[in-house]
C-alpha cells in the first residue's frame, strides 16, 4: 500500500512514522512534510487546501490511501474531491468538517442530534450579543467563541462583564478575526476535569482509538495564555470503561448517525471529541473532525494491529469488515518543545541539536512539527518545535524518559513545561 500523508506538524510526523511500520505499507508519501517526515518518506512542497494540487499527488504517485492531518484541506473540500473520483481518503467531507469549522454549525448539529453539551445563543448583531453577555442568563465566567477557525484564538472565558463585552466587540465591532468573528457563540462555562477521546468513524459506526489530556496553557501548573497545546499523556485515567461505552453511544455514534440524517454525506475519518466532566455529567467541549495535536504523538505509538488496513476500511466504509486494533497497556507522555516566546512574537530559525541523541534514549521518540532544512541544519520554524514521547510501564516511567529526551534537545529561546504528565500520577 501507498499512504499520503496530508500536512507537516507533529501529528503528521507521528502518522508517518506509525504508518511506515505497518507491513501492509510499503512507501509513505507526504505534502508537503518536515524534516523528520522526510527521513521517512518524499515530501512534496505543495498547498495541501488545493484539491487539484493534491488529487493530481494522488493520481502521479498511485496512491492507495490519502490521510489527512488537519483541518484546513478538509474544510476546503479536499477530501470530496478525491472520494468523487474514487480514491479512498480518511477524513470527512466539507459539510461535515463544520463540526469544527464552525462553532454556530457544531452546537446546533449538538442541540439537534441531543448530543450533551453546554447552553448557548448565536449573535451576529453586537448590540444583542453585549446584552446576552450581561450575566443575566449564563452568569460568570462565560465563554464567548468566534464562529470560525481563527488559529486556536477565537475562545475566551471572561470572567466578567468587561472581559465578556471586550471578547464581543473583537469578533463584532472590530474584526479581530476576520469572517471567522462575524458571528458569535455565547455559552455555560462548564467546569470539571478534561478528557480527550478518539473515535474512527466509517459513516455507518465508529470504534474507539483510545483517550488523551493534553495541557494547554503555556507554563507549569496550567499557567500562562493559550496554546495549541504544550503535551499530553495517554492514556487518561479519567475515561473509565463506562465512560468510554457512554462516549461510543452517545456521542461518537450519534456523530455518524447524525451526519448521515442531515444529509451531509457520510462522517468518514477521525473524530476528536472533547470532553468535560462536569457534575452532572459528561459535556462536549467541541469537536475536531481530525487526530489531536500533541495527542496524536501519544496515542499512536500505543495502537497496535493493522492501523493501514483499519484506515482503509474507514475509507471504504467498512469498519465492520476490519481486523481489531488493540491498545497498548504501556503509558505515554509527550513533551512540546516550544519557540522561544510562544504563543506570542517568536524566536524563529534557531539552529536545532540534540534530536538524534534523544531519539537513541531507550523508550523515546521525537516527532519534528515546527522544523525546516536550512541546508545541512534543522532549524526552528514554527511555535511548537518538536514533541519528545516517552514510554514506559508506568506514568511516571514514561514521565522520566520523556524529559531524559528532551534535555537531550537543544535551541537558543528553548520553551517546555516541566510538568507534562503529572495529573496522571493524581
Amino acid at each position: 500500500m501507498r499512504v499520503l500523508i496530508l500536512g507537516s506538524g507533529g501529528r503528521e510526523h507521528a502518522l508517518a512514522w506509525r504508518l511506515a511500520k505497518d507491513p501492509n505499507v510499503k512507501n509513505v508519501i507526504c505534502a508537503p512534510g518536515n524534516p523528520g517526515m522526510a527521513e521517512i518518506g518524499q515530501c512534496h512542497p505543495l498547498s495541501i487546501s488545493s484539491a487539484s494540487a493534491v488529487l493530481g499527488l494522488v493520481k502521479e504517485q498511485a496512491i492507495d490511501l490519502t490521510v489527512v492531518g488537519p483541518e484546513a484541506p478538509l474544510d476546503a473540500g479536499v477530501a470530496d474531491a478525491l472520494r468523487a473520483e474514487g480514491h479512498p481518503v480518511v477524513g470527512p467531507g466539507k459539510i461535515p468538517a463544520q463540526l469544527e469549522c464552525s462553532k454556530v454549525f457544531s452546537k446546533a448539529f449538538m442541540e439537534r442530534h441531543r448530543i450533551p453539551t453546554a447552553r448557548f445563543v448565536v449573535h451576529s448583531e453586537l448590540v444583542s450579543a453585549l446584552d446576552a453577555v450581561s450575566g443575566r442568563d449564563f452568569g460568570f465566567p462565560v465563554v464567548v467563541k468566534a464562529d470560525g477557525l481563527a488559529g486556536g484564538k477565537g475562545v475566551v472565558v471572561a470572567q466578567d462583564r468587561a472581559e465578556a463585552e471586550a471578547a464581543v466587540r473583537a469578533c463584532l465591532s472590530d474584526g479581530a478575526f476576520g469572517a471567522a468573528g462575524s458571528t458569535v457563540v455565547i455559552e455555560q462555562c462548564l467546569t470539571g476535569p478534561e478528557v480527550s477521546f478518539f473515535a474512527l468513524c466509517d459513516g455507518a459506526r465508529a470504534i474507539p482509538l483510545g483517550s488523551a489530556q493534553d495541557h494547554k496553557r503555556a507554563y507549569d501548573d496550567d499557567k500562562g495564555p493559550n496554546t495549541g497545546g504544550m503535551g499530553a499523556f495517554a492514556p487518561s485515567p479519567l475515561m473509565t470503561s463506562a465512560l468510554q461505552d457512554m462516549t461510543m453511544r452517545d456521542i461518537a455514534q450519534r456523530v455518524v448517525d447524525g451526519v448521515k440524517a442531515d444529509a451531509a454525506g457520510d462522517y468518514r475519518g477521525f473524530l476528536y471529541i472533547s470532553l468535560m466532566l462536569t457534575p452532572t455529567g459528561p459535556q462536549v467541549i467541541e469537536f475536531n473532525v481530525r487526530f489531536g495535536d500533541p495527542e496524536a504523538q501519544v496515542l499512536l505509538p500505543a495502537i497496535d494491529g493493522p492501523l493501514a488496513q483499519v484506515l482503509l476500511a474507514c475509507a471504504n466504509g467498512t469498519l465492520d469488515q476490519a481486523p481489531a486494533l488493540t491498545l497498548s497497556s504501556d503509558k505515554f507522555v509527550g513533551v512540546v518543545m516550544a519557540s522561544g516566546g510562544y504563543p506570542g512574537a517568536m524566536q524563529l530559525g534557531q539552529a536545532i541539536t540534540g534530536i538524534d541523541a534523544a531519539n537513541r534514549v531507550d523508550g523515546v521518540v521525537v516527532f519534528h512539527a515546527g522544523t525546516k532544512a536550512d541546508g545541512d541544519r534543522v532549524v526552528t520554524s514554527g511555535g511548537r518545535v518538536v514533541t519528545v514521547v516517552g514510554r514506559g510501564a508506568s506514568y511516571s516511567d514514561a514521565m522520566s524518559r520523556a524529559y531524559e529526551g528532551v534535555a537531550c534537545v537543544s535551541y537558543d529561546g528553548m520553551e517546555f513545561r516541566n510538568d507534562i504528565g503529572r495529573k496522571a500520577l493524581s
